[in-house]
């Protein structure tokens, strides 16, 4: 074997390897959650739509979208759009439950673009609800938070859809569902 051929079998080789992982790396779209209901799965948003799959009670999923009743979501296998109310958004299905955790309330709260409360910031006062915040120019902008004597509620996507997550002391840096990922929130107010 040549030095021509020696070293031309190496760079295919090479070629070959590098492209590998390349080929096997797969992008994850759409936010965690989980069925909390047996879900039937549409071709489109709505009863009216043909059914194209089912996927059983708490099943993990991924949500792509979602409109007020309804949202488009995958197990992996299958996809299609279920019911909204069937959905429970979270890293883990015991995330989702029913009881008695008191949290601060009142006070005010301070979203900054960067890591460790650097970068542009915006902050807000208890009782502010803001359910797109594309229409003040502040989608997805956030990546950590101050929070002065209060809480406040962060969620991924507008209208408070998708995974939210109540935020009660100052984090300076938002989780991977959140981070640059903020697109409506609400700010907590002593009742």
């Amino acid at each position: 074997m040549t030095l021509r051929q020696v070293l031309a079998t190496l760079i295919a080789g090479m070629a070959l390897l590098l492209a590998a992982p390349a080929a096997q790396a797969q992008i994850v779209y759409g936010t965690p959650a989980w069925a909390t209901g047996d879900l039937v799965l549409h071709e489109g948003p709505g009863g009216a739509y043909p059914v194209v799959g089912h996927i059983p009670d708490n099943t993990r999923l991924r949500v792509y979208r979602c409109s007020p009743l309804w949202c488009i979501v995958s197990d992996g296998h299958q996809k299609g759009w279920s019911r909204s109310g069937a959905i429970g958004f979270g890293v883990s299905s015991a995330d989702w439950f029913q009881g008695g955790v008191r949290y601060p309330t009142g006070g005010t709260f301070c979203l900054y673009e960067g890591n460790n409360y650097t970068g542009q910031s915006a902050c807000f006062d208890s009782g502010t609800i803001i359910d797109d915040l594309a229409l003040m120019g502040l989608d997805n902008r956030f990546s950590s938070i101050r929070v002065n004597g209060g809480s406040a509620s962060l969620c991924r996507d507008r209208k408070f859809q998708s995974y939210c997550t109540r935020i009660i002391r100052d984090t300076p840096v938002l989780n991977s569902f959140l981070n640059g990922n903020v697109s409506s929130l609400r700010g907590h107010r002593t009742q």
